[in-house]
């Protein structure tokens, strides 16, 4: 076998067509998605050019569509003005401005909603706020605030003025704050005094103040907005409330028009080694990317109701909690808590209360709640649900089913969409009144993507059952336009291994005989197993197809003869056994992986827990596994786990 090709050893033949019912009404059916892609093949450029100027509305239009002198730093609609505010509020207000905008619930119980109407209120009194402090166009604006519409308002209101946001999830540390701050050179911290998370209250101003205590000399203020209601610590001259600011402030504010690759926002996102990157995305070309990809996949009607269940601190909440859904004029909603309080019904009891027609959440989720059984989502009405869709990172074809079955009732399409923070916006997904859905496939890039896999020397992997590296071979109007301060390393990350032919996602993924993609994990976790190059997600996928369970994550380890050991810590359904039970379900295991996979891809060692160790989005830490699995000395940030203690058992010390 090649060095270079990776093995595609996961079966699965189990294919559901578009619903007809769906399909006769679908904003885009299986003909309307073969005229946007011949389109897109003709002129690929001419495309998302039409779009822009159809979908989007430009205080003054473009002439330039892409601008690829200095690629690949490629800006696109140069020369055009827009107001990502403008686009996500002010044109709606003629036809919907009593529409509900946001349908918010706290994790106590407390609910609020906002009309397009007040969301243009409140934020046109916040960027007068931020105006009154100095803040303006290029200033940048740490936003580090619970899942509350105070988050989305402080988006909104950044936009308007021309500053750039930099959001930082609500359950990173003190650290990570700072980090973030000082490459941001930001002058403006929003905060809350803290938030609802999982029982407790998480002390976001108290971060806040030790994140600044430590340095970040360019911060001149810290607004307040008081959620929790907690006493705190202040600091006169520098810390101001929310409300009181915003009090004072008027309800009108003009929006600054900004150059198309104005810098929208900034989000930083881990790498495998060295610092957070501070990935770039410009206005235009980014609110493109997140407004059609809303429409085209979730078949977007003016009476849905959307709930993302991503918080905006990562780039998911950032396209289909804010930008996209508010660019299309639609509901959302915002939940500010965690999926098991009080208990596993909370999801499907917003479903129910809201009347949530898209629901888009992460495979973690899906894996956990289903752990949970059937009985629970069974007490609820979801009959409002049309379209689920899946997001962060491959679902394993044994959750899509429970998903499908349990949730869906056989009816509802589900789309499972790739793409990353670097790309702003969905790239490959089922549009779902036109793909045949694959459980566990992403299916095909979306009309005007074009993606293809190759080897290590950049040669298209054309057998089924092999894969390579998943690339982007034309630039697209969502892309990240750089990293932060480091455009050498924006360059080296994602363009210098195939010479700047091709983006590099850095993730592995096979095509089959259909053309549908498989995202197979990230090509640093690729296993390396006597010669066999294997994906990770395979493996876990194997695993999860076991009636007993729950969820997987494999890695790998050194091993003297094969290169690489395969390590999977396994979360089950029922009690964790012990003693000789474990012992058996291990044997029984590594049988059923090898029985389903092949002898290559039977775990080495199995590790039974009772949870994986996630960040508070739902995040598999994949690193920290591989350093428990190797016996190292665990030297990662694990502040952001949404259970420390987990880290001690996953070891064999609890």
């Amino acid at each position: 076998m090649s060095n270079d090709k990776i093995s595609s050893v996961l079966l699965e033949n189990r294919v559901f067509p578009p619903p007809a019912e769906f399909a006769a009404r679908a904003r885009v059916n299986a003909a309307r998605m073969a005229e946007l892609r011949a389109a897109a093949e003709k002129d690929s450029v001419g495309f998302w050019a039409d779009l822009a100027r159809r979908e989007l509305d430009w205080h003054t239009p473009f002439t330039v569509a892409l601008d690829d002198s200095a690629a690949p730093n490629y800006r696109w609609f140069t020369d055009g003005r827009i107001n990502v505010s403008y686009n996500c509020i002010d044109r709606h207000l003629a036809k919907r401005a009593d529409k509900v905008a946001i349908r918010f619930e706290g994790e106590p119980g407390d609910v609020a909603t906002l009309t397009y109407r007040q969301l243009h209120e409140e934020t046109c009194r916040l960027a007068n706020a931020l105006k009154s402090l100095g803040i303006g166009k290029g200033d940048r604006v740490v936003i580090y605030l619970p899942m509350t519409p105070q988050a989305v308002i402080a988006m909104l209101a950044c936009a308007r003025i021309g500053a750039v946001h930099s959001v930082v999830f609500g359950g990173f540390s003190a650290q990570s704050v700072k980090d973030r701050v000082e490459d941001a050179g930001a002058r403006l911290i929003i905060t809350a005094d803290g938030g609802h998370r999982g029982g407790a209250v998480v002390e976001l101003k108290k971060a806040a103040d030790e994140a600044l205590a430590g340095g970040c000399p360019t911060v001149e203020k810290m607004i307040v907005y008081k959620r929790a209601g907690q006493p705190v610590d202040w600091k006169d001259g520098r810390d101001l409330w929310w409300h009181e600011l915003t009090a004072k402030a008027a309800p009108q504010c003009e929006p600054e028009w900004v150059e198309a690759e104005h810098p929208l926002y900034l989000l930083y996102t881990s790498g495998s080694t060295g610092k957070p990157k501070g990935i770039q995305h410009s206005s235009a070309g980014y609110l493109l990317g997140a407004h059609q990809t809303t429409q085209w996949i979730f078949d977007l009607r003016e009476d849905d109701v959307f709930w993302c269940t991503a918080d905006v601190g990562w780039v998911t909440g950032h396209t289909y909690v804010c930008y996209g859904p508010l660019s299309n004029g639609t509901t959302i909603v915002m939940y500010e808590g965690g999926p098991m309080v009080p208990d596993a019904g909370r999801f499907w009891k917003i479903c129910q209360d809201h009347k949530v027609s898209l629901f888009y959440t992460a495979p973690t989720a899906i894996r956990a709640l289903m752990k949970m059984g059937e009985e629970i989502p069974a007490r609820y009405d979801l009959s409002r649900l049309r379209v689920l869709g899946s997001v962060g990172e491959p679902i394993n074809p044994e959750a899509w089913i429970w998903y499908y079955r349990v949730i869906g009732k056989e009816k509802l399409p589900i789309v499972d969409t790739w793409w990353q923070t670097e790309t702003g916006a969905a790239m490959m997904s089922p549009l779902p009144g036109a793909t045949t859905l694959k459980p566990g496939s992403c299916t095909q890039p979306i009309p005007g993507i074009f993606a293809d896999i190759v080897d290590e020397s950049g040669t298209p992997v054309t057998d089924p059952d092999h894969g390579g590296y998943l690339v982007i071979t034309k630039p697209w109007p969502s892309m990240l336009r750089t990293i932060w301060g480091d455009n050498d390393r924006y360059i080296k990350t994602y363009w210098a291994h195939f010479n700047n032919r091709y983006y590099v996602a850095g993730d592995s993924a096979h095509r089959d005989a259909d053309g549908c993609y498989w995202i197979m994990g990230r090509m640093d976790d690729v296993l390396k197993v006597a010669g066999h190059r294997l994906g990770t997600m395979e493996i876990e996928s194997a695993l999860v197809a076991h009636p007993r369970v729950a969820e997987a994550a494999v890695v790998g380890k050194p091993h003297d003869i094969k290169g690489e050991a395969i390590v999977a810590f396994v979360i089950l359904r029922g009690h964790r056994p012990v003693g000789a039970e474990a012992e058996a379900l291990v044997k029984e295991l590594r049988e059923f992986v090898s029985h389903t996979m092949g002898p290559i891809a039977k775990p080495d060692d199995i590790r039974f827990a009772d949870n994986l160790p996630k960040t508070r989005s739902g995040k598999i830490m994949r690193r920290l596994l591989r350093s428990i699995a190797r016996g190292e000395a665990i030297t990662q940030d694990v502040s952001t786990l949404e259970n420390p203690g987990i880290v001690a058992q996953l070891a064999g010390k609890a």
